[in-house]
């Protein structure tokens, strides 16, 4: 059996939920049903539903043998995993913030000074980096209150959209750390249960997919070398010959590929341009590497 720990609530649990269901491996029932563990569609695979926080030191010390969760939760605890694939989702920055008033511009300008953080150990090695000397303070929560009230100078503290420094009358003056969520796995785990890979190759099926689509389009067979030069494909395309229509009788072939998702607004328009037509976008589920 191969138990996955993932996170039971906040902004990571419905995009983990989906990437299962996307990689063939929905699970029944949820954290929402206040269960501790859930089933997928393969019976090997159980489901470990945990704070994502405490995932790292469950992945390490083996009561997950797979874990989803944010790398700056794995490097902040400092664990000793098996980092498999970054997922793509969960993106967000640990930013050094100061208040709107403050004269201190640079993380240079901190040197002997205080800087509240809940994640003090990524907080130490980015100033240990710069060669700066901080009194780190750790806090709980609420972090953006604590230049205001007299505890620090600056902050270290996550931010995906920049609102709440906003909000709290902060300004960001660096990153110090840049995260997404990652599949990590337990190292002894890793090496014995071979399915660690058959769900790695799975996910990465997922990602692969999103970036892709797949064309569909009738072509006069006189066009068909030009569509070839407009298709900007994984591989050549698949070209079938369609049935004459009892009326025009003209040859119409019918062309698939598989082109980048961000082309598809201008390889659309130069396939119409030169004959294409009938053009169908299709999302694609899994591309298998």
């Amino acid at each position: 059996m191969i138990r996955i720990a993932i996170p039971n609530k906040g902004r990571l649990y419905e995009p983990t939920i989906s990437i299962f269901k996307d990689a063939g491996l929905p699970i029944s029932g949820g954290a929402e049903s206040r269960k501790l563990f859930a089933k997928t569609t393969d019976p090997d695979i159980h489901i470990l539903f945990a704070r994502a926080a405490d995932i790292p030191e469950y992945v390490q010390d083996g009561a997950a043998d797979v874990g989803i969760t944010g790398m700056d939760l794995i490097t902040e605890r400092g664990a000793n995993v098996e980092a498999l694939l970054d997922l793509k989702f969960g993106r967000a920055n640990l930013v050094l913030a100061v208040p709107e008033d403050s004269d201190l511009e640079k993380a240079q300008d901190l040197e002997g000074k205080k800087v509240a953080t809940e994640f003090p150990e990524i907080t130490r090695q980015y100033f240990n980096k710069l060669g700066v000397n901080v009194n780190v303070i750790k806090v709980s929560g609420a972090c953006e209150m604590t230049p205001h009230v007299g505890i620090a100078d600056a902050i270290v503290d996550i931010s995906s959209s920049g609102t709440t420094l906003m909000i709290n009358h902060l300004k960001p003056i660096d990153t110090a750390f840049s995260s997404s969520v990652y599949l990590i796995a337990n190292k002894e785990s890793l090496r014995t249960k071979e399915k660690i890979l058959d769900i790695k190759t799975a996910f990465e099926s997922v990602l692969n997919a999103k970036k892709k689509r797949y064309l569909m389009m009738n072509v006069p067979e006189a066009s068909l070398q030009a569509v070839k030069e407009v298709l900007p494909g994984m591989s050549g395309p698949t070209v079938m010959k369609v049935e004459p229509s009892k009326t025009s009788g003209e040859s119409i072939l019918a062309v698939h590929v598989v082109v980048d998702a961000d082309l598809i607004f201008s390889v659309v328009n130069k396939l119409k341009k030169v004959g294409a037509r009938d053009v169908l976008v299709v999302p694609i589920e899994r591309i298998m590497p």
